[in-house]
């Protein structure tokens, strides 16, 4: 039990912690929340909400909330595409090869699982409940990966394969749910041609700082070329690039959270992965995980601060769109990774991890729907602020009662615990 607390408070404690005051706040003095929620930093800045004039100038002001959910945030999303990248690029990756196959066929279910209810049950609801919230679709695809993880290692012990198979499914889910913001998401009008400055700055770096120093390093077991540029420069060219690229996604029109994701991919890494959460990732020193072992408590932060811009829902705004969310969650994801993983481990022949059960990936898929942060995020992009975007957040606050759910359901099919 220490280490799953340990867990905890590494990963996950300041984001309750956040999300608890929020929701304390939000019900004792909505307007003050609010107030400072909205709070403004700076008006008529080069960053910030778009507003256009009578004259069709565009002014931007940089709020409180803008600040945590579109620039600060952009290091969470650049964390997990750190680990995205490793799983799909690196000797060993998790998300490589045939022992992948199963876990992304279980994803797209705990996808289209999700949507089908959501949308399936608001269309039964009538087309005034299904115009209102159908933007949301999207809210209940999300697996909150660090809570997912700890529940499963409650539910199935750390030893056992579902555990590894719940996070690689994690990771497929977090890919997709960035593919989904970037595309389904777009902050205003579309102006592609300024992605042209992320994808500059993201080849230029890769090929100055990071493919040119290995070019000239060929034959030189030392490798003094890229040493010496590790020791000048370190991470800077890399955070330079990061702030153009972040920049051009925000006058792209794109979310502007996503807008280190073209930087990642640029940054020198190791040449194998061992998996997130993993122990032996604080023993990695190239720049990539050196980078992220620095932004490590820094993010922490930056989710209680997250937690407590976005989880202030007042208890009166429980509605339609909340038992929508939920029941996507809690209905869709365990059938859908039962579904698509069954049909991908048996008809099409691909298996399971040996020691798993078929009944295991229901269990999964009750783990894999606590949405929480995701959820959270994607909520407060998908509906404007308002009566539905803080109903459809409650539904992803409520999504913790999978975590019991998840652990009835190990009971009820007899789960049996395997520890490291």
């Amino acid at each position: 039990m220490y280490r799953v607390w340990n867990f905890v408070t590494n990963y996950s404690l300041l984001l309750i912690l956040g999300a608890l005051f929020a929701l304390i706040w939000a019900n004792i003095d909505a307007h003050s929340y609010h107030a400072f929620v909205e709070f403004v930093l700076i008006d008529d800045f080069f960053i910030g909400h778009a507003h256009t004039d009578d004259h069709g100038h565009v002014h931007r002001t940089l709020t409180l909330h803008y600040l945590v959910n579109d620039v600060l945030m952009a290091f969470f999303f650049a964390i997990a595409a750190k680990e995205v990248w490793e799983a799909i690029i690196l000797r060993n990756g998790s998300l490589r090869g045939k022992k992948a196959a199963t876990p992304l066929f279980a994803t797209a279910g705990g996808m289209f699982g999700p949507i089908a209810v959501y949308l399936g049950i608001a269309t039964f609801l009538g087309s005034d409940t299904l115009s209102a919230v159908s933007r949301g679709w999207a809210i209940p695809t999300a697996t909150d990966i660090a809570f997912s993880y700890l529940v499963g290692r409650l539910v199935f012990g750390a030893g056992h394969p579902a555990v590894r198979f719940l996070l690689l499914l994690a990771i497929a889910d977090d890919a997709a749910g960035l593919i989904i913001l970037a595309v389904f998401y777009p902050t205003g009008d579309l102006a592609p041609q300024w992605l042209l400055l992320s994808l500059g700055a993201s080849v230029a770096v890769f090929l100055l700082f990071n493919w040119l120093p290995r070019r000239m390093d060929r034959g030189d077991q030392l490798r003094s070329h890229s040493t010496r540029v590790r020791k000048l420069l370190s991470y800077w060219p890399y955070a330079v690039a990061g702030v153009l690229s972040w920049y051009g996604f925000q006058q792209a029109g794109l979310h502007p959270s996503l807008g280190l994701l073209p930087v990642v991919p640029a940054i020198p890494h190791a040449d194998r992965a061992f998996g997130i959460f993993s122990e032996a990732e604080t023993h990695l020193h190239d720049l990539l995980n050196d980078i992220e072992h620095m932004l490590k408590h820094p993010v922490e932060i930056i989710l209680f601060f997250f937690g407590l811009l976005n989880a202030g829902v007042e208890f009166s705004a429980i509605s339609a769109p909340t038992w929508l969310v939920l029941s996507g969650l809690l209905i869709g994801k365990p059938f859908g990774v039962l579904l698509f993983g069954w049909l991908a481990a048996k008809p099409f022949g691909l298996g399971l991890p040996a020691g798993m059960r078929t009944v295991d990936l229901f269990v999964i898929g009750c783990v894999a729907a606590i949405g929480f942060t995701v959820a959270l995020f994607i909520a407060s992009v998908a509906f404007p602020a308002g009566a539905v975007q803080d109903a459809a957040k409650m539904g992803a606050l409520f999504s913790f009662g999978a975590a019991m759910i998840a652990i009835g359901a190990g009971r009820l099919f007899r789960v049996q615990k395997q520890h490291l």
